[in-house]
């Protein structure tokens, strides 16, 4: 029989690196002309003058339109090399050069749809095991709009009216790709009334933070753990760190939920959260963040 030293050293131990990639996701029906807009930030934090980009269209139903519309937002200065990705099959996220592409790519853009579409397609393909390894290893941005946005976390929201969510059992929950595993995204948070959905969820677990992203609302994630807001749109933070009591455990599906102390806060352009620490981040600690970052990367390339 084997040991437990053994047994403990042949467990798939979870990769607590701390990444070197950025994520950005949005909330979906972003502004794309702005000079001022999401995609402007997104692009200022490449710092090569051509840039590549590749954009995937899996979860949209309209891939070919959903492709030319994000390729002319990224091309419209004409200095990137921008590229689309209709990837419609698992057979096809096994493709070997378009695993070349995504390795050579500075930003990998998911577009909005039906993140089911996503996961079933790419899910444990060689596409996104690549993916991954390039968010751990090397510096890139990955980014998504709507679905792109909410298929990044470990856990990942695939359906429920936010009318019921207060009732056991109503949100239904899938497995997204994991770029982040302490965090649950949600999109057009405020303006569909989506607040119940994460509610629900991190009553369930509270070691996870809920996102919910409004329209025209960014975040860009860095450390895996610096959360900080961009965009014209309202972030909201669901914290159940301090959770007191949830029934949810107890009760039947379909029967309601009681929670006592879900925090919540409201996060806009400047500020930010520490997903870590816990910790709301007002623009100084943006700025001191900032300057630590800067000062480390200088001390990189001295």
């Amino acid at each position: 029989m084997d040991n437990l030293s053994e047994i403990h050293n042949r467990r798939k131990i979870p990769d607590r690196r701390v990444p070197k990639g950025i994520l950005i996701a949005i909330g979906g029906n972003e502004d794309k002309k702005n000079d001022k807009s999401i995609f402007t930030e997104m692009l200022s934090l490449i710092k090569k003058q051509t840039k590549r980009i590749e954009i995937i269209t899996t979860a949209s139903q309209y891939p070919d339109e959903a492709g030319q519309e994000y390729y002319n937002v990224f091309n419209k200065d004409n200095d990137h090399l921008v590229g689309v990705m209709n990837i419609l099959s698992r057979e096809e996220a096994s493709d070997e050069s378009l695993l070349k592409r995504i390795n050579e790519t500075d930003i990998i853009f998911f577009t909005g749809g039906d993140q089911l579409r996503i996961t079933s397609i790419l899910g444990g393909s060689p596409l996104e095991k690549e993916m991954l390894r390039k968010y751990k290893d090397d510096f890139c941005i990955i980014a998504g709009s709507s679905a792109g946005a909410s298929a990044m976390s470990k856990t990942m929201i695939c359906g429920g009216d936010s009318r019921e969510a207060l009732l056991k059992g109503r949100i239904k929950i899938s497995t997204g790709i994991g770029f982040i595993d302490n965090a649950i995204i949600d999109t057009h948070f405020v303006e569909r009334g989506r607040f119940t959905r994460l509610m629900q969820l991190i009553s369930m677990n509270p070691s996870n933070i809920g996102i919910g992203l409004g329209e025209d609302a960014g975040i860009i994630i860095e450390k895996g753990s610096i959360l900080r807001s961009i965009g014209k749109g309202i972030t909201v933070i669901v914290d159940g760190n301090n959770l007191k009591h949830t029934n949810i455990g107890r009760i039947n599906v379909d029967d309601a939920i009681a929670i006592e102390n879900l925090v919540i806060h409201t996060i806009v352009n400047g500020y930010g959260y520490d997903i870590t620490n816990r910790k709301y981040l007002k623009p100084e600690d943006i700025q001191e963040f900032n300057k630590i970052k800067s000062e480390g990367e200088s001390n990189e390339n001295s």
